[in-house]
């Protein structure tokens, strides 16, 4: 309904997951495709990639609740050239499609940063690769597995002990900032994400270590050491 009411948009199609939208692009070949990246049967950052394979006219921007690590770069390493936040507005939306259209990147600013965070070598996602060319050093030049965080496998990730319970990096992120008394507002200025996106790790990282409000996760983040 909103993009209908943009000048100069026309909506030829909306899709229920990403086999749809692999498929609607097929048919309509449109400019550009706004992606979702949750979705059933296939999630956004595989159909992204079937896309730009198949179809490299059709530029994807991803719109999408999550602005974390493990949700932008899987997404920008498919092919997207653009990385919004579902709480963008219309004028946000509008200028992003008019930069891909035009063979620019379209991100919001707290995207911009992130990405480049990661080039300048004070991000998690270049630790991380840090962390895996350390490991692969010394096996005859053989890279480690990796898991869905990009982290590297094994006892250690990149010189850091495995973290417990299954928390990924972020998580762990997010509750040392926990542990350090900062509100959910605080941590998403800190880590130049969105309020929901912060929620959802939360939310994950309270299921996963069995703890019931922050108080116990402040308590769960010291015995293990996570501050």
């Amino acid at each position: 309904m909103l993009l209908g009411l943009l000048p100069g948009i026309e909506v030829v199609g909306a899709a229920a997951d990403g086999e749809e939208a692999v498929r609607l692009v097929g048919e309509h070949r449109p400019e550009v495709v706004l992606m979702d990246l949750r979705m059933p049967r296939c999630d956004g950052v595989e159909a992204t990639r079937r896309i730009r394979t198949q179809y490299p006219a059709t530029q994807v921007v991803v719109l999408t609740t999550y602005a974390d690590d493990d949700s932008l770069f899987p997404a920008l390493r498919a092919g997207a050239r653009g990385y919004l936040t579902k709480d963008a507005g219309g004028d946000e939306i509008a200028r992003a499609i008019a930069d891909v259209t035009a063979g620019q990147a379209g991100l919001s600013p707290a995207v911009q940063s992130r990405v480049l965070d990661a080039l300048a070598g004070t991000g998690p996602e270049r630790r991380t690769e840090r962390g895996a060319e350390g490991q692969g050093q010394g096996q005859g030049g053989g890279r480690p597995s990796q898991d869905r965080g990009g982290r590297a496998g094994g006892e250690e990730n990149g010189g850091r002990r495995r973290l417990p319970d299954g928390l990924t990096a972020r998580e762990a992120e997010v509750l040392a900032l926990v542990a350090d008394g900062l509100s959910n507002t605080e941590i998403a200025g800190r880590l130049h994400v969105s309020m929901a996106t912060v929620k959802t790790h939360i939310n994950n990282l309270f299921a996963k270590t069995g703890v019931r409000d922050r108080a116990q996760a402040v308590g769960y983040a010291y015995r293990h050491g996570i501050t």
